[in-house]
């Protein structure tokens, strides 16, 4: 094999990573750029290996979820105007890719896909854990502000000065 690749930051292919019909995917143009071959010539080899990519590997996305995807798109990649709605591909159908592909190049940026969805999974879970824990403390804060507005009002009677008693005016039957 040759010599092996540096390492690729994670962030810069977590960032060509999209969430689809509730998956994280990556668009066809941008898993051929990484693993370097054509992008016809990565769906080229699926269509060969059909039996490979079932449709939770891989799939074409509709008309408003390449309207969405285009608007996460922040940068031009240079895709320009594609006569056909892209195909996107899951993290099993990115490691399936590779191995029908069968490069040495391809194979070897597979790993560093997989760690791309590893790490954005770790995050998402993270983020999960964290908003939880937000959740708990807004709870037990609610009831902490009630007991403390229910002390602060039995403070404020406390303070208050006690009404003084006021003599009768007239006439009194003494006991």
């Amino acid at each position: 094999m040759s010599e092996s690749l540096p390492p690729i930051p994670v962030e810069s292919i977590a960032s060509r990573i999209f969430l689809v019909r509730g998956q994280k995917v990556m668009l066809d143009s941008d898993l051929a750029e990484l693993y370097g071959v054509e992008t016809r010539s990565l769906l080229q080899a699926v269509r060969r290996n059909s039996h490979r990519f079932p449709p939770d590997f891989v799939f074409q996305v509709n008309e408003d979820e390449w309207k969405s995807l285009r608007s996460q798109i922040v940068t031009s990649k240079g895709r320009g105007g594609r006569r056909y709605l892209p195909f996107v591909f899951t993290e099993h159908g990115a490691i399936m890719a590779a191995t029908v592909l069968n490069s040495p190049l391809a194979v070897e940026m597979s790993v560093f896909v997989v760690r791309s969805f590893v790490k954005l999974r770790e995050m998402l879970s993270t983020h999960k854990e964290l908003a939880r824990k937000i959740e708990d403390l807004e709870r037990k804060l609610e009831v902490h502000d009630e007991a403390i507005i229910g002390l602060f009002e039995a403070i404020r009677q406390l303070m208050e000065p006690p009404a003084e008693e006021r003599k009768q005016i007239g006439f009194t039957k003494e006991p």
